[in-house]
């Protein structure tokens, strides 16, 4: 798995047709992670959208989704999804990988799926437009810039332990002014892991790699650009959603 420092290196040690060669597969590499990336966003959607209108109509559905036991299932499968994922994914196929990538997004979407009852759909549709432009622009940055973030990832992952921890402390509390503030810091957090992860995704690629190993590097690097865009959207959603 190469690093920054070794991508740069290869293409300064081997200019013209080697150079060209090594920013193609770049390039068709992180078109497969963003397409990727982009369909499950559109499942996570489809499956959001439609659970909530089935609550809508169905009342014993609503129930047995939002108000059983089985709203603990609904909420920690996604979680279950990319620790087995990712302490899966070098043991399976890529066909396996992805298929267990578009359950993940399906499993996310009904996850989600209660927003449709807080917020209006408007302001979804909204926030989700700012959010595309805001992640294009982060990721497009993390991919062009020069600069190494790798020093970045301690400290956003800190940012995130400590924003995981506050969340459970505020189920708690029920403070609206720690509400605010763990909005805040989260559209931060994950504004920064967009472009930290989106270098990172740069620097897993390998013109060497073969058509499986560079597939497995494609799911995973589409289920961080997803995860840090879905993040993102519900932070900013905190607070630009109107609520119903």
């Amino acid at each position: 798995m190469a690093d920054l420092r070794n991508y740069q290196a290869r293409a300064a040690s081997a200019p013209g047709r080697a150079d060209a060669a090594i920013d193609e597969g770049l390039r068709a590499y992180m078109i497969r992670v963003y397409n990727l990336m982009a369909l499950g966003l559109a499942i996570t959607g489809v499956a959001a959208f439609a659970t909530a209108q089935m609550a809508m109509t169905n009342q014993a559905f609503a129930q047995v989704v939002y108000g059983s036991p089985l709203r603990w299932v609904v909420m920690l499968a996604p979680l279950g999804f990319v620790f087995f994922l990712s302490a899966r994914i070098h043991k399976m196929s890529v066909s396996a990988a992805q298929t267990t990538f578009w359950a993940f997004a399906a499993v996310m979407g009904i996850s989600l799926s209660s927003i449709f009852l807080v917020f209006t759909g408007e302001s979804i549709v909204r926030v989700f437009f700012i959010t595309a432009a805001s992640f294009g622009a982060l990721s497009l940055w993390g991919y062009t810039t020069k600069r190494d973030l790798s020093g970045f990832g301690s400290f956003l992952f800190m940012g995130l332990i400590g924003l995981i921890i506050a969340m459970v402390v505020n189920i708690f509390l029920q403070s609206s002014a720690l509400q605010f503030a763990i909005s805040a810091i989260g559209v931060l957090v994950f504004a920064g892991l967009t472009a930290y992860d989106t270098q990172q995704i740069k620097e897993m690629y390998y013109e060497g790699d073969g058509a499986a190993v560079a597939g497995r590097k494609a799911i995973m690097g589409a289920l961080r650009l997803y995860l840090d865009f879905i993040n993102l959207f519900m932070f900013l959603l905190q607070f630009l959603g109107n609520r119903e």
